[in-house]
């Protein structure tokens, strides 16, 4: 990249480079069926976005189960949620502007609300980790987004340069606004509003305009 310095470049997980809300809603279809209640996909679309925690309040409550099983409920979540790849795929032309970014000189990174050994479990099936520099799950800190300390850590791992935050929903949006830094948005992910109610920088349904979107943001 001539005359220009790289990106930091850092990117929500779920709903953004990955489609894994089959898997997710499998995972939560096992563990619902003991009780004779199942959710759709649509409504785990729905659901992802504020951390497994809150995934399965929302499920146990659109099925009508106690909040009184949620504990129970989640430990076997996060029992499942590590081999929770089968049905999961990137979307279509990530790795090809992964690619394209890195030879260009960017850093990448990943900031989402999933665990990090999930996280970094579907990432290595998928053959995607060694494109990024830096990994901060939903629980690498004591706190996850929307509050903006796990993107300011991701960004700070990636050393200095111009910062950009890659995500698919309002909670991605939140995250970026209290960060301040500019927020493009995937808007072919798991977003539960209209485009326009969402704050962003810009919006993008194909990757393959992202490259160079980026280089809009390199001085």
């Amino acid at each position: 990249m001539s005359n220009t310095v790289g990106v930091r470049i850092v990117f929500d997980l779920d709903g953004t480079l990955i489609d894994s809300a089959p898997d997710i809603c499998a995972v939560a279809n096992a563990l619902l069926a003991p009780h004779h209640a199942q959710i759709t996909l649509a409504q785990t679309h729905m659901f992802i976005g504020n951390g497994v925690s809150v995934f399965v309040a929302r499920m146990l409550a659109a099925v009508g189960l106690s909040e009184t099983l949620h504990a129970e409920v989640l430990a076997g979540f996060k029992a499942a949620y590590p081999t929770a790849v089968g049905q999961t795929h990137p979307y279509a032309g990530v790795i090809h502007a992964l690619g394209i970014l890195k030879r260009q000189g960017h850093m990448l990174g990943i900031c989402t609300n999933k665990p990090l050994v999930p996280c970094m479990a579907v990432l290595d099936h998928l053959g995607l980790t060694d494109y990024f520099d830096t990994f901060w799950g939903g629980d690498s800190l004591a706190v996850h987004k929307p509050d903006p300390a796990p993107l300011r850590a991701a960004f700070d791992a990636l050393g200095q340069g111009p910062s950009v935050y890659v995500g698919d929903s309002e909670v991605d949006a939140q995250t970026a606004q209290a960060a301040e830094v500019p927020f493009l948005l995937f808007s072919a992910g798991y977003r539960k509003s209209p485009l326009a109610q969402i704050p962003h920088s810009a919006a993008f349904d194909d990757f393959a305009t992202l490259p160079a979107l980026v280089t809009q943001y390199a001085e």
